[in-house]
Parts: structure tokens; sequence; C-alpha cells
């Protein structure tokens, strides 16, 4: 049993203020505020939506062109953003404990019980605020490929990547395939409103919506990680990136990340396109066609891949190109702290949204259109920067950290100091990202 404990030790804690790099969390703090501008569709309760079952489909001018430009910009875009970002993350804190000294069983072990953990979280914002919780979703996602692929090599890694996303190209073929031959009629099932159903926006009972939620969290967070195929390649590409260190160390893969963000960003916005066209009336085909089954949707979902590491490799160059001067601004600083404190800020955004929006809180989201709800939640964003800019000129963590931190190291964290980093938004080797 001693040789057990041993080999499973844990050599020290978590990521330290000097460890940290400027490009991540400037990434996660951007993620955010991409995150919450796209999960407001759900949230307009008593708006009629179109076939997809995401966006509204009456408004004025302005509703129409920020619905055209979520579905161009962020549909399918910001999760493989994150997924991208999580894999990252998961690699980083393997390889930091390995380099200290804890065996590879023992980092495993250790990031089996961050999943763990973050399952239970994830359980507890869907029953309390979020049926579209992603928390426990990326939780048990992490479980299954951090057993299966931590502890590979580069090239299982993008192997298996490539195969996941075969996989994504052809559960999308069918439905392509059908509209390619005219056979209109066979594209796709509209989804109507079952978008808004499943997160029980409009739903005037807290305990009936609460119920609900917890049905749609069982299937995003336990049913849909399987066939998921987006997000298990962007997250085997994010092990694949911390290995090479392309976030920490940007200056020695600029080639790498220019194309990646250019041809990234115009395969994102161009496979987004028949979409957006399609729900504004541009494009005139079936409803089928813009459904969560449809052919367009298949496009939007494959092309989303390279649009979610398009914005990765963007922002990594925008970050490699600043200067000091401009990494210090409050600006900057602030959106940073927002990407340390990530998991607190992402509860924060439903604490707000929920009780404030849903029919049986303040309603607020019976009233509301396309372009005031992203205002709406633009607001949101900028509290969540706000609070966490405060926390950082504190030098503490965010409320979420601190406990999952603490319940994952235990007490392998006690000895290390508890500043979250410098006020400046500085960073000495930026060796982690997590």
């Amino acid at each position: 049993m001693a040789g057990r404990t041993s080999r499973r030790r844990v050599a020290r804690g978590g990521v330290l203020p000097a460890e940290r790099s400027l490009a991540p969390d400037l990434a996660r703090g951007l993620m955010l505020l991409l995150i919450v501008l796209s999960n407001t569709g759900f949230h307009l309760w008593a708006a009629k939506l179109g076939p997809s079952g995401w966006h509204a489909v009456d408004g004025s001018t302005a509703d129409r062109v920020v619905q055209f430009l979520m579905i161009v910009v962020l549909d399918l875009r910001i999760y493989p953003l994150f997924a991208f970002l999580f894999g990252y993350g998961m690699m980083q804190l393997y390889r930091r404990q390995t380099e200290a000294g804890t065996s590879e069983k023992g980092a495993v072990a250790l990031l089996r019980r961050r999943s763990l953990w973050l399952i239970v979280v994830g359980f507890a914002h869907a029953a309390l605020l979020m049926a579209g919780d992603i928390i426990g979703f990326y939780g048990l996602l992490s479980l299954i490929f951090g057993w299966l692929f931590l502890r590979r090599g580069n090239r299982v890694l993008l192997i298996a990547a490539g195969a996941v996303l075969t996989l994504q190209v052809l559960s999308g073929l069918p439905s392509i395939l059908e509209l390619a031959g005219g056979n209109v009629a066979e594209v796709g099932t509209a989804a109507g409103d079952t978008g808004r159903v499943a997160y029980a926006s409009g739903e005037e009972n807290a305990l009936t919506a609460a119920g609900t939620r917890m049905a749609t969290w069982v299937f995003v967070a336990i049913v849909s990680p399987l066939p998921a195929f987006t997000a298990q390649a962007v997250l085997l590409l994010g092990f694949w990136a911390a290995r090479r260190r392309i976030l920490e160390e940007p200056g020695s893969h600029l080639p790498l990340l220019r194309r990646t963000a250019v041809l990234g960003i115009a395969v994102g916005w161009l496979g987004g396109l028949p979409q957006a066209l399609a729900h504004i009336g541009v494009l005139d085909v079936p409803a089928g066609a813009v459904a969560l089954d449809g052919p367009f949707a298949a496009i939007q979902a494959t092309t989303g891949v390279a649009g979610g590491l398009g914005y990765v490799a963007l922002i990594t160059l925008i970050a490699h190109r600043m200067s000091e001067r401009v990494r210090r601004s409050r600006p900057v600083v602030a959106v940073a702290a927002v990407g340390k404190r990530s998991l607190s800020s992402y509860l924060a955004h439903s604490l707000i949204f929920s009780p404030v929006l849903a029919a049986w809180g303040f309603g607020l989201g019976g009233k509301l259109t396309s372009a005031s709800m992203a205002l709406f939640a633009v607001g949101v964003w900028l509290v969540t920067v706000a609070a966490a800019y405060a926390l950082e000129r504190a030098g503490r963590r965010g409320p979420a950290e601190t406990v999952l931190r603490r319940l994952v190291y235990r007490s392998a964290d006690r000895s290390q100091p508890e500043r979250a980093g410098p006020v400046d938004g500085s960073s000495a080797s930026g060796r982690s990202v997590h």
C-alpha cells in the first residue's frame, strides 16, 4: 500500500503566477465573451425560433444582422476553441506534474480526480441554473480521453484526431449528398422550439424547470460526449499543441500560427454562410436544410473546427505582437484576469442570466430581441471583467478556482502562495496555461 501511495504522490500543486502565459489567458477571457453571446438564443423564450431551434426568425434589421453574425462567427466555432484550450490545459497540468517528479500514474490520477469534480460542478450548475452546461460534458470527456491519450505519442494523437474528424465528416455526408442530389424533402428534421424547451427558459415553475434542465444535462454531459467528434478531435489537437508549447512559445511557431489564423477563420466563416443566408431568407431552402441534423448544420459543424483553431491562432499572434506597454494596459490585464478565472466567470454568467431572463425568474428574456439580448450578454461579460480585475488587483483567485484547486490538489497545494499573479499582466517563464 505504501508503494502504491508513493507512485501516486503529487509532487507539486497548481500553476504558480510566474508560470502563466498571456496568450491562453487572453484567449479564455475573449472566449467567455463569445460563449455568453452564443448562448443568448435559448433565453429568448417568447420569440419565434427558426428550424434549427437556436435563433429567432423575427425582429428588426439590427436583430437580423446580429443573427447573421452569430451564425457565421459564433455558432459551432466557439466550442472547438473551448475544447482546444481545455485539452491544452490538461496536457500542461500533466507535464507540469511529471516534470516536478510526480509519476505518470500519479499525474493521470490527479487529472482523473479533477475530471470527476468537474462532473459534480456541472451537475450542480445544471440543476440550479443552466441546462446547456458544458463543465460536466468536458469533465466526462477529459476522464475518458485523459485515460486513453495523455501518455500516448504525438503521432498517435494526430492520427486519432484525424480519424475522429473523418467520422465527423462522414456523419454529415448523407444529408449533404441528399441536398446535392436534389432530394430536398429528405435533408433534415426541423427542430423548431426544441432548443428552448430543453433549456426550460420559458417555464414559469422553478421546480419543473429544474427537472427539465437535469434531463437535458444528462443528455449533454453523459450521452453526447461519445458522438461529439468535433470536441474529441480538437481536444486531442490541444494535447498535441501543448506538447510543442505552441501558445507559450509562439515565436517558434509563427508560420503555423499565421496559416492557421488565416485559413481557419476563412474556412470557418465561409462554412457558416449557407446556414446564415438561409436563416435570414436569402437562400430559399426547405426547413430541414438548416435543422440540427441538416446539411447546412453539418457543414457548419465541420468547418467550425477550422474556425475555432483559427481564433486560437489569431489571439496567440496578437498576444505575441503586443508590446510590453500594451500587455500592461488595464483592458488587457482585465480580460486576461477573466481567463485566469474562467470557471468562476462562466458560472457567474449563468448566475446572472438565468434568474433575470427565465420565465421562472424576472422574465426579461420574454421582452428582449436578438440585438438587445446581445447587448445584455456583453454587459454581463463586462461585469465579470470588472470583478476579475478587482480580484487580480487584490491578488486573489476566483472562488470556483480556489475551491476546485483545494479539492483536486489537496495537501500538495497548501505550501504554495495564494496570490493569483501580478496585477500588471506580466509573466515569467509562461510554462503553463492551466
